[in-house]
């Protein structure tokens, strides 16, 4: 098992619980939609680095169906259980270096413009540091890798918060870590991420997020 693995945690996007935040304006249903769609082109993402495994990590647990449905073959998908995204990445993250993974890299499931360099740079610094990170702009991360079980750097996080990204830090050093940082990024959780994104979607190439482009049309001619 010497590819490293590149981890989605994802949850089934559902009415009322997937990206509230957009409601209103969406509906909660049109935010769920969405948050697949993001979830897919994220999915695409992954698959399209070279030398690693892609995985999906699954919450809740008995959603694998869906994940099955949409993730393609060679993904492995991991049952996951936790009360917040602490628990679910520390017992991903370290279940797969525990079984001999020799590098982990966990990102979230709603940031599928993220360029693809980032990630492969992420693995790479891994090479020389115990950990790498990608901050987002509110105070977050959407990257996180390790290449050792440092269950520690996932405790006392005020998770959902602002500090997540610096009380992260904070843990590494104290625990005597290297870490690299990659380029900030963002999450598309509010309007005005999905504004900023509608945006971005005018510079790519048109085979790029291909089922986000379609959800966001969908809902601008609803």
């Amino acid at each position: 098992m010497n590819a490293p693995v590149v981890v989605i945690m994802a949850k089934k996007p559902q009415p009322g619980v997937s990206k509230t935040r957009l409601c209103p304006p969406y509906t909660p249903e049109q935010a769920a939609h969405l948050a697949e769609a993001l979830l897919r082109d994220t999915i695409e993402l992954v698959d399209a680095l070279p030398e690693i495994q892609p995985a999906v990590a699954i919450t809740p647990p008995e959603e694998k169906g869906y994940f099955q449905n949409l993730c393609p073959s060679h993904f492995w998908l991991l049952p996951v259980v936790g009360t917040n995204i602490g628990e679910c990445l520390n017992t991903t993250i370290n279940n797969l270096l525990d079984m001999g993974t020799t590098k982990v890299i966990a990102i979230n499931a709603d940031g599928p413009d993220l360029p693809i360099e980032y990630l492969v740079k992420g693995v790479q610094e891994l090479d020389s540091h115990d950990m790498v990170i990608g901050p987002t702009n509110d105070g977050g991360y959407y990257l996180i890798g390790l290449k050792s079980p440092t269950p520690r750097i996932f405790d006392g996080i005020t998770w959902s918060t602002d500090l997540v990204f610096n009380q992260t830090l904070e843990i590494a050093s104290n625990l005597g870590l290297t870490y690299a940082q990659l380029p900030f990024w963002h999450d598309v959780d509010t309007g005005q991420d999905v504004e900023q994104l509608k945006l971005k979607l005018k510079l790519m190439p048109s085979n790029r997020l291909v089922h986000t482009r379609k959800a966001l049309t969908v809902q601008s001619n609803q």
